[in-house]
């Protein structure tokens, strides 16, 4: 099976893990990634905020760079990129639009290229099924709270997402891997994203109310599918702790470096140590390292 890739910038530097472990698991399930040649940023956070046709035009860029390419479906792993694709498809079904951008990106606007999140691809294009059966260490004593954030499947509109508030697909993933995943109140709710940029105690505050219901659901663990979400999750913890006097040491993960842990990949391979709060002694007492 091969399908395009566009990682975006944070796959390519902070988010290099979930590049990493999204490729060691297309690696062990058969998938060919074929990553976008000369791809360019997607506008992410900041393109919607400095000019409407940019954020449009951006990722249409890449689109055509993709059917210039050949490639028909494409795998955008960061829940912000896999937004901006979906949503510049969208819009670009307005024709006064469809000739703006075309206008800036001098090429004829893509055709029917489907997008797709990592979960997506995993869980639609193999199936359960396919993933359960390169399983090779179960993942026995994590507890995991699935957290999807705000743009894995919101707005509808633009996903496509039919249970758009309470998504279960990562949670029927991660139990095929052997992990147990809890019923928590707070899988889309928003962790401020980039917002710590501009006002860091409002994703302080948003965080620690993810982390204190994931916890107090049963979790010992999180997965995410975003990087920001993962940056705000990981790497937030300790300013956290010395803000609201907690003691949150909860590993989290991309549910793509779980899928690497069980299907046998040695999680040093997997970059794991690059994450702020540590998981190492967790999986080393659950003899997963």
């Amino acid at each position: 099976m091969k399908i395009g890739y566009y990682p975006g910038c944070s796959l390519h530097s902070t988010g290099i893990e979930y590049d990493i472990s999204t490729r060691k698991a297309c690696q062990v399930l058969g998938i060919e990634l074929d990553e976008i040649k000369d791809w360019i940023c997607c506008g992410s956070s900041p393109a919607h905020h400095c000019d409407e046709l940019l954020s449009v035009a951006l990722p249409v860029k890449n689109l055509s760079l993709a059917e210039k390419g050949g490639l028909k479906d494409i795998c955008a792993p960061c829940a912000s990129c896999y937004s901006m694709l979906k949503d510049a498809q969208l819009k670009m079904t307005d024709d006064q639009t469809r000739k703006d951008v075309e206008e800036v990106i001098a090429a004829d606007a893509p055709g029917d290229i489907e997008v797709l999140h990592a979960l997506d691809m995993f869980v639609d294009r193999c199936g359960y099924d396919a993933i359960a059966e390169k399983v090779v260490k179960k993942l026995d004593g994590i507890n995991v709270a699935c957290y999807y954030g705000c743009l894995m499947t919101r707005p509808p509109k633009v996903t496509g997402k039919t249970n758009f508030e309470n998504p279960t697909a990562m949670e029927e993933l991660i139990e095929t891997l052997g992990a147990e995943t809890v019923d928590w109140n707070l899988k889309t709710f928003c962790c401020g994203a980039s917002f710590a940029i501009t006002n860091l105690d409002v994703v302080l505050e948003l965080t620690k109310k993810i982390l204190v219901d994931a916890q107090a659901s049963g979790a010992n663990a999180i997965a995410v599918g975003c990087p920001l979400c993962h940056a705000n999750l990981d790497g937030r913890q300790i300013q956290i702790n010395q803000k609201y006097g907690t003691d949150f040491n909860i590993p989290i993960f991309y549910f793509t470096e779980l899928m690497g842990i069980a299907f046998g990949v040695e999680p040093k391979e997997l970059a794991v140590a690059k994450h702020i709060t540590e998981v190492e002694d967790f999986l080393q007492e659950r003899s997963l390292l």
